[in-house]
């Protein structure tokens, strides 16, 4: 049995098949997946019910096997930071460079072809989209 916090074997395989530089979409349950995902990107529906299972249990999950250089999210219309947000920069790294993006833009960028993976969670808070940027592995 595997001994880290993410076991589900498509998001292991995608993990561990991209490198340094490619991207994971930790989309909520409002994000337009089938019209708005890369053309690369392996898709990965989690979306059971309402908030089950939600963007930080996946970073949470996420973070027990890869490391992160960066990260992007939606910006609200009103310009005001997402309450999610707060998460997101509690769970990361200290001092990840953590990008506010409009809404079309950040679409832009989660459907590129450095888009390794999209992970359709069910969470139902607006603007949880988080898109990662997968970094250097650490010497061990």
């Amino acid at each position: 049995m595997l001994a880290t916090k993410l076991i589900h074997p498509d998001i292991l395989g995608a993990v561990a098949g991209a490198g340094h530089g490619a991207k994971i979409l930790i989309a909520d349950g409002h994000y337009p997946a089938s019209t708005k995902a890369g053309e690369q990107a392996e898709l990965v529906y989690l979306n059971l019910m309402p908030n089950l299972v939600t963007t930080t249990q996946v970073l949470e999950a996420l973070n027990s096997v890869a490391t992160f250089e960066a990260a992007e999210v939606m910006l609200p219309a009103d310009g005001n930071d997402a309450p999610v947000f707060a998460e997101y920069i509690k769970m990361l790294p200290k001092g990840l460079p953590f990008e506010r993006m409009e809404r079309f833009d950040f679409y832009d960028a989660a459907s590129t072809d450095d888009v390794c993976l999209t992970i359709v969670t069910a969470d139902t808070r607006h603007y949880a989209n988080l898109l990662l940027t997968l970094g250097v592995r650490p010497d061990v």
